[in-house]
């Protein structure tokens, strides 16, 4: 399995609900959100960055690298997944990332459906907010193991329109979502993120080492309960099976 969805399952999990009155939340050591580096894949100094701010993953967003650039950024990432975003896909390509040490692909609802039956790789497909929901809905039957919304660096700012688009998507999804930040974000706007329900976010490839570390740091300090429809506070009561037809015809027969 592609490292990066098994980090991103174990992050989105719904915990189960315990009786009682109590966050039904489970205590983690993975982080409230997930980081995913954007790249662009030319640097050398990107992977160490990546690596410096303890990253949950980094994406390449420039352009369609060869198996041999993938390759060359997988062994400087070390254990860190690296994923592409890709355009033109076909089978022949899904192997050449695959052999190159490439986790996972992130391509749009433009893109070839051979890639839904790629099994050596994660698969995430990017929409824009401003999808039909019917059409998001209809993203559950889709093989694919999250969906990123939203293009890294693309606006100056989280929008309180955004969050309402955000949490419309996790309703309609039963997928993880990953949004994309802008070129610069607050602790206040992450939190934000958190409270709608997303489950990982991706930087911009222009993002400083610094500014990436800021943000790893601001995400560690997010709370770890109960938040959205993921990790609901809820009480479960136990449940009495009675024959409630018999107990109505033996309260007549005593009248």
């Amino acid at each position: 399995m592609s490292k990066f969805v098994d980090k991103l399952q174990r992050a989105s999990k719904s915990p189960a609900t315990t009786i009682g009155f109590h966050p039904s939340i489970a205590e983690s050591r993975d982080p409230a959100i997930l980081l995913i580096a954007g790249l662009s894949g030319t640097q050398a100094k990107e992977a160490k960055m990546v690596a410096e701010a303890n990253a949950d993953a980094g994406l390449m967003l420039g352009e369609e690298p060869s198996g041999k650039v993938v390759k060359q950024m997988v062994e400087s990432m070390g254990d860190v997944p690296l994923g592409v975003l890709v355009k033109d896909i076909n089978e022949q390509k899904i192997n050449e990332l695959a052999d190159s040490g490439c986790d996972f692909v992130v391509f749009d609802i433009r893109a070839a459906a051979t890639v839904l039956r790629a099994e050596k790789l994660g698969k995430f497909l990017a929409i824009e907010p401003s999808l039909d929901q019917g059409l998001v809905r209809a993203i559950n039957s889709l093989e694919v193991d999250g969906v990123f919304v939203g293009v890294p660096g693309g606006d100056s700012m989280i929008t309180v329109e955004r969050l309402l688009v955000y949490r419309r998507f996790v309703e309609l999804l039963e997928k993880p979502i990953i949004a994309a930040l802008p070129a610069s974000v607050t602790k206040a706007e992450l939190r934000s993120l958190w409270q709608a329900g997303i489950c990982g976010v991706v930087t911009s490839s222009t993002q400083s080492a610094a500014a990436l570390t800021e943000v790893r740091k601001m995400i560690s300090d997010l709370p770890r309960g109960p938040r959205s429809r993921r990790a609901k506070a809820g009480v479960a009561l136990p449940h009495y099976d009675v024959d409630v037809a018999g107990e109505e015809d033996e309260e007549q027969e005593n009248i």
